[in-house]
């Protein structure tokens, strides 16, 4: 009799232990899958910007975030031959979107030829070169900037930029820090390759958002997915809040 209670408290005693070694490698395994599904958000910043041109996006905390660090291109490279290098800091085995600001938007336009991203979103940017402004497309034929010392290229940038783009006054410092910190030959080159960008088709699985106050790529020439109302080439920083809620909406589709 006792030896029959015995077989039947450890019956009760295995099942216990069983309920909870399935509660336990169920929790361990779907924590280990969701960290293998987390998508990574690379983000790519303008010309003269870092990561601190995203610090006020609120991507959530379901992505693993990743900041493209732009080295200075080789002399005479093109928009496409760079994207090629920037690609390498992208890991394609796993989820991944990419999110681009200006010029980091025409190097997703040239990555999408050859990575399938899941999403891509491009703000303050172009698609082509048929969606920048005339001046950039005139010194394709007339190229007045490389009469410019590349010295004076940056002195220059520092200098327009607040003109230009006014709005950028209400993170100053941070603009300015931001400038101040790129190498001048990186900004001769990369003003090099944004005029004499190839591309003349868009691609079409992009998502672009757009100021109707961006003055360095004005909306008239551009087709965005959406418009933001007074936005301007700098709004990630200056006027982040509608890109927030269409970021915000677009993700969780």
């Amino acid at each position: 009799m006792k030896f029959k209670n015995w077989l039947v408290s450890l019956k009760k005693l295995m099942i216990i232990k069983g309920v909870f070694l399935y509660l336990f490698f169920s929790l361990f395994c779907s924590t280990i899958i969701f960290c293998q599904i987390q998508p990574t958000i690379y983000l790519f910043p303008g010309q003269g910007s870092d990561e601190r041109l995203f610090e006020r996006l609120e991507l959530g905390s379901n992505y693993k975030l990743v900041h493209i660090k732009y080295p200075i291109p080789e002399k005479g490279s093109s928009l496409a031959e760079y994207a090629k290098v920037i690609a390498h800091q992208i890991d394609t085995t796993k989820q991944y979107i990419l999110l681009g600001v200006s010029l980091g938007g025409m190097i997703i336009s040239e990555l999408l030829d050859f990575l399938k991203p899941e999403k891509s979103i491009i703000i303050s940017s172009a698609k082509s070169r048929l969606e920048l402004p005339i001046r950039y497309r005139f010194q394709k034929v007339i190229p007045i900037y490389k009469l410019i010392p590349t010295k004076l290229m940056l002195s220059g940038a520092k200098f327009l930029q607040p003109i230009v783009e006014p709005d950028r006054n209400t993170h100053q410092a941070t603009f300015k820090n931001m400038l101040a910190s790129k190498d001048p030959v990186y900004m001769k080159r990369t003003v090099s390759m944004i005029i004499n960008w190839k591309r003349k088709i868009s691609q079409e699985n992009i998502i672009h958002i757009h100021g109707t106050k961006d003055r360095t790529i004005p909306i008239r020439n551009v087709d965005a997915n959406y418009k933001v109302k007074g936005g301007s080439h700098m709004m990630t920083l200056t006027n982040p809040s509608p890109i927030n809620n269409i970021l915000s909406k677009y993700l969780s589709d």
